[in-house]
């Protein structure tokens, strides 16, 4: 019998059924627990896919708006995107060209593909891979055709073998000859050569006809789709490899002289990172302007040389009017600035050292400092500036000025010398001893002040501590300089508090040094510039008039009726 109702019995056993149809959903009893999360279920798919959609739809719109910025910034991509579409649509109307030329329709994908791979966005580029590929054509052709020849006329079982033969030689000929360095500009021609010869020779199914009638318009739609690239890239707003080599070389001109203004302000006004980026420390791209100036010098060899290659390749055009350019001359003026830039980046790392002077030492030498690194920027501005305008150099000398601010730092630096080094510290025997002959002094051989520091020896430099923008420090060894004795709580060791003292001056020592070296390494810079402007044909400077003041105008009858017509006009 169950329960009676009513009972402490029937109750208990009524909430123990509710709380078990709860937990497992019954729908047919009427509580609805099953239907609300059904529901819930569909409410969280619903959001998953529209926060899917919105998030691609935002994503979408930065892309948009990337697009657009890309192409404000260089019109020219635009228009290499409407040359190159308008270029696809010419060269598929060979088609309908099936009445004159039966076969060409069904050939006419070369035509295309042509266009595809040859269509570069330089004109130089679009020369270079041109005549590869058309000379690696003709000679596939001529060589399949002679191959095919020799087979009909031999015959019998001997055919097979002389094919399978052409194609080993062909293949390991080209793949070798690839190789020599001379002939690595010619490397896209082996590979379209390699590619047709294979083709050529396994579409021919006919000795007399299939091996002729595949080359010859394999070939024909080659030179109709190379002669229309070339149309569109030299005719039809053009784009200069040659031109682009030049705007590089000058935009890392003044990319490095920023860098150095930057590196000589910031060490003397002590500016010091609290976070060092992990991009500085592993030479990626970094919006930094002191920091990308020297990088993007020192970074562009590979660029500089693909875009010399390219530009050898190209005709006369605008400013550089003659064949054979000198585009070669422009790339040792690019080196001899790269060089330079690594004493910035050598700077650089002064400034992020862990090692610093103090301030007040950096001001003994401040003036002098900032007298040279403004020469060393003004100099490599006025030579980006020169060599924009096509211009020779001045009859004056250039490095005057900047040559007289580093003699006065090397005077400054042998007349405060005790500044930078621990004289306390020296041996009695090893202490410089007076010169009896003052003329003596003429004979000795000095060396820089950058070896000098090195021969003193060096400490080992270790990163800030570790961020997440940062790489972390290994626990497991032990930093140096030990922070211990410099801390409030603890000892101070005095023999470890000198040798940091000392080890600070010489970063002092060894940042004035590379400033020194970046000035000696300057001459073979505006050496290098001097061969560029004779080679190039350099027109000769401008001279500037000054201007006169006011109370010091031309007058005269002339110059009055010159006023007046201007006046009037």
């Amino acid at each position: 019998m169950g329960p009676r109702p009513g009972s402490f019995r029937h109750s208990f056993l009524e909430k123990s059924k509710e709380r078990l149809l709860s937990r497992k959903g019954y729908s047919e009893l009427g509580l609805g627990s099953s239907t609300s999360n059904d529901d819930r279920v569909k409410c969280r798919c619903f959001r998953w896919m529209s926060d899917g959609v919105i998030n691609s739809w935002n994503e979408l719109n930065v892309i948009a708006v990337k697009l657009y910025q890309m192409g404000r910034s260089d019109p020219r991509k635009i228009m290499f995107a409407f040359k190159m579409g308008f270029s696809l649509a010419l060269v598929y109307c060979n088609v309908f060209l099936k009445d004159l030329l039966p076969g060409i329709a069904k050939y006419a994908v070369w035509g295309m593909i042509t266009v595809v791979v040859v269509f570069e966005f330089s004109a130089g580029a679009t020369l270079s891979k041109g005549l590869n590929r058309a000379l690696g054509t003709v000679c596939a052709g001529a060589m399949s055709l002679s191959f095919a020849g020799l087979g009909v006329v031999i015959g019998g079982p001997f055919k097979e073998m002389i094919m399978i033969f052409s194609i080993f030689l062909a293949g390991s000929g080209a793949s070798y000859l690839k190789l020599y360095p001379a002939m690595l500009r010619y490397e896209y021609g082996f590979r379209v050569f390699l590619m047709s010869y294979s083709i050529v020779m396994v579409s021919g199914n006919s000795p007399k006809t299939g091996f002729f009638t595949t080359a010859f318009y394999r070939l024909l739609l080659i030179l109709i789709g190379y002669c229309l690239c070339l149309i569109m890239n030299l005719f039809v707003f053009p784009i200069w490899a040659g031109e682009d080599l030049h705007k590089l070389v000058v935009k890392n001109f003044r990319g490095v002289a920023t860098s150095l203004e930057g590196c000589v302000s910031g060490y003397l006004q002590c500016v010091e990172y609290e976070r060092i980026p992990s991009k500085i420390l592993t030479y990626q791209h970094l919006d930094d302007p002191l920091y990308s100036g020297y990088r993007s010098a020192v970074q562009s060899a590979s660029q500089e040389d693909n875009l010399l290659n390219f530009a050898s390749w190209e005709p006369p055009h605008g400013p550089y009017k003659t064949f054979k350019y000198p585009w070669k001359n422009y790339t040792k003026v690019s080196g001899a600035l790269r060089h330079c830039a690594l004493m910035v980046m050598a700077m650089h790392g002064c400034i992020l050292a862990e090692i610093q002077a103090p301030p007040e030492k950096r001001q003994v030498f401040s003036q002098e400092l900032q007298r040279v690194g403004t020469a060393g920027a003004k100099v490599l501005r006025e030579l980006g500036a020169k060599l924009e305008k096509m211009e020779q150099l001045d009859p004056e000398d250039i490095l005057i000025e900047i040559h007289e601010a580093a003699e006065a730092l090397q005077m400054k630096i042998d007349k405060k010398s005790y500044i930078l080094i621990n004289s306390q510290s020296w041996d009695a025997n090893q202490r410089p001893q007076v010169l009896d002959d003052p003329t003596a002094f003429n004979d000795f051989i000095f060396t820089s002040l950058s070896q000098t520091v090195l021969d003193m020896g060096g400490g080992f430099i270790t990163p800030q501590p570790s961020t997440d923008s940062m790489f972390r420090r290994n626990s497991n060894f032990p930093s140096w300089p030990s922070r211990a004795s410099f801390q409030t709580d603890i000892p101070v060791n005095e023999k470890e508090s000198k040798t940091y003292e000392s080890a600070s001056s010489l970063s002092l020592a060894t940042f004035a040094s590379l400033l020194i070296e970046f000035v000696a390494r300057l001459q073979y810079l505006v050496d290098t510039y001097q061969e560029l402007s004779e080679v190039a044909k350099f027109k000769e400077p401008v001279a500037e008039m000054p201007e006169l003041p006011k109370d010091k105008e031309p007058s005269g009858l002339c110059c009055g009726l010159l006023r007046l017509l201007h006046l009037s006009n």
